[in-house]
Order: C-alpha cells, then sequence, then structure tokens
C-alpha cells in the first residue's frame, strides 16, 4: 500500500470531467483527500481556462500499475492522445509524489512530477498535504507554495466546482 498524490485538470466540459473522476477515484480507492478546484489560465497554448484540484489516496497498486489505470480513466473519459502536448483537454490525471519515490522516467512516469513548479498544482498540494515532504528538495509543500512567486501564475478557488465535487468543503 502506498499513498499517491494525484493532479486532476481539465478545460473541456471540466466540471462534469472532474467530478466523474474524483466519483471513480473514490469508488476505486476508497476515502480521499481532496484541495479545492482552482480556475487558472492554459499553459503552453491558447486556450479555455483550465479547472485543477489535487487528490490523495492511498493505492495497493504500484506506481505504474496506478499510472496504467489512470490512463484508463482518461481514456474512459474520452482524453484524446498522439496530439499535441499542450492542447485542451476533457481529462489529464497524474501522478504528483507517490510516497518518497524519485523516478525519472521509467515507464513514462516521473517522479515527483515535474509540473509541481506550477501553481496549479503546487498550490492544491499545499493545501491537501502542507507538511508533506519534497522527496528531492526536502521543503515541505506549504514551503514550496510560500516560496512560489503566486503572481506569476496567477489561480483562484472556483467556488461553484469545489462545492459540486467536495459539497463539504466549505462547511
Amino acid at each position: 500500500m502506498g499513498r499517491a498524490w494525484l493532479s486532476l485538470g481539465s478545460n473541456v466540459d471540466a466540471e462534469h470531467w472532474l467530478a466523474v473522476a474524483v466519483a471513480e477515484l473514490r469508488a476505486r480507492f476508497g476515502p480521499l483527500a481532496i484541495s479545492p478546484v482552482y480556475r487558472s489560465a492554459a499553459v503552453g497554448f491558447d486556450g479555455p481556462d483550465f479547472l485543477n484540484l489535487a487528490v490523495g489516496l492511498d493505492s495497493d497498486l504500484d506506481p505504474q500499475a496506478l499510472n496504467d489505470w489512470l490512463h484508463a480513466l482518461e481514456d474512459r473519459h474520452g482524453r484524446v492522445r498522439g496530439g499535441e502536448r499542450y492542447a485542451s483537454r476533457t481529462l489529464d490525471v497524474d501522478i504528483v509524489l507517490y510516497d518518497d519515490l524519485v523516478l525519472s522516467g521509467e515507464g513514462h512516469l516521473e517522479l515527483p512530477r515535474g509540473e509541481l513548479r506550477h501553481a496549479f498544482v503546487l498550490k492544491p498540494m499545499a493545501d491537501i498535504a502542507p507538511g508533506l515532504r519534497h522527496p528531492v528538495d526536502g521543503r515541505t509543500m506549504a514551503e514550496l507554495w510560500a516560496a512560489f512567486p503566486a503572481a506569476s501564475e496567477p489561480l483562484a478557488v472556483d467556488e461553484a466546482c469545489t462545492r459540486s465535487i467536495v459539497p463539504d468543503f466549505f462547511q
């Protein structure tokens, strides 16, 4: 059993696809730690804003098997592969951290995930796992977020989507 930390994002009917993904993750893995949903501009291309959140879960799958399961989840919900790397998508689910493992691309899996350098991944992670340490850098998610130049990548909580996916979040 390992603790996995995931980043979920969508900019095509995002509220629907994120809710579906969270429901499937909950059905497969049980209780989840779920961050608020954040709205941010598309990175790397001109497109609709993305909605992003982070999820923590306990997995009985090793990192590669979990990554394969997540790819199948994306595929079931309209993810198109083989196009441009930076493009609109129904669902993007990535493993950001898995326990304290460090992997450098074996099987197309990089841990910790490089996107942790972006606000749309780091801020939700800091929300649900502030004391979690980066396995290479050594700083906690809260420390990494405190040092992040937040104005460089503005994001804001999308309250409506957060209420939809995590109904008790604001209580």
